[in-house]
């Protein structure tokens, strides 16, 4: 869907697909590659708890649908979503879901992130460590303040251009780390290599997007990464990250090295290479909407094999 549509023309036909729409089930798998590589960690060292690698994927998922839904609804009350953007148009601009029904959402998705993550957290520590307990619990509250307040609420951190940041700190460092811990209740220093490389990947799956929406989002006062270094600079942004991300990979295994299965993820090489190559040569923003996908897939492919990998 163009710009050009019409504000009251609704993407959808009735308010389950608006919601379902709202979720974007798109953004979930890449949300659950974080938790995937902790688990892949964990057993790689013989440490993996399905409970706790399940909760932690149930309380991921809620998390992501929480700043869908509060992406949507700061987007649209701040002026990121007009007719400007190039991007699909969102259920609150398209007047699919009015901003009260979405604010209840997110009410509802916050409170059902904060119940998971209390589970998590029950199952994998009980009792015992009640200062580990009160740290996670202090991240898991960060977590649903920065899903909210991404773009929502009165001073959007996502407007100052530090939604990058984010994005590395919980989709990488807090995610991988996180779900490495709570199975093992250790965490080697270099678990932050993978953790780091899963938080370059996201942040790239995030810069697509930004690089996308450069003139709305200019237009709008949000000040994101691509804004401030113009379309140029970010594509070399981009590949940075996608530098970064599998070098911090290649390091890891360099250092842990007991297996060439471990080498497995270089076959998912070829995957972000395509993405950076196609970043730098689409030049009109609709162009880069179906590389969000791809990239997010390939971020996925890469935890599969990596964590395989380590396995094996």
């Amino acid at each position: 869907m163009t710009s050009s549509t019409p504000a009251s023309a609704s993407p959808v036909t009735s308010p389950a697909k608006a919601w379902i729409s709202a979720f974007r089930p798109r953004t979930l798998p890449l949300a659950l590659a974080s938790i995937m590589m902790g688990g892949f960690l964990a057993a790689a060292h013989a440490g993996f708890r399905g409970a706790v690698v399940g909760l932690a994927a149930l309380t991921t998922i809620l998390l992501q649908i929480l700043s869908n839904l509060a992406n949507d609804y700061g987007d649209s009350q701040n002026g990121a979503d007009s007719v400007h953007r190039e991007g699909p148009q969102r259920a609150v601009q398209s007047g699919a879901i009015t901003p009260a029904q979405m604010k209840k959402g997110m009410v509802v998705f916050g409170a059902l992130s904060f119940l998971a993550g209390i589970s998590l957290l029950w199952v994998a520590l009980g009792l015992s460590g009640l200062w580990v307990f009160l740290t996670f619990l202090v991240l898991g509250l960060s977590a649903i303040w920065a899903a909210v307040n991404y773009t929502a609420g009165s001073k959007p951190y996502g407007y100052a251009g530090l939604g990058d940041l984010s994005v590395f700190i919980f989709f990488g460092l807090v995610g991988v780390c996180g779900t490495y811990y709570l199975q093992t209740r250790q965490l080697p220093l270099l678990v932050l290599l993978p953790a780091a490389a899963l938080g370059c990947f996201a942040t790239a799956v995030l810069n697509v997007n930004n690089i996308r929406d450069i003139r709305s989002d200019e237009l709008a006062g949000k000040i994101t990464i691509p804004v401030r270094l113009g379309p140029v600079r970010a594509r070399r942004y981009h590949w940075l990250l996608l530098l970064l991300g599998f070098g911090a990979a290649i390091v890891y295994v360099a250092l842990a090295y007991h297996s060439p299965w471990q080498w497995l993820f270089l076959l998912s090489a070829p995957l972000f290479v395509f993405n950076g190559r196609q970043v730098s040569q689409r030049q009109e923003s609709m162009q880069l909407d179906p590389l969000l996908k791809q990239m997010a897939m390939s971020t996925l492919a890469f935890t599969l094999l990596f964590g395989l990998g380590q396995v094996l």
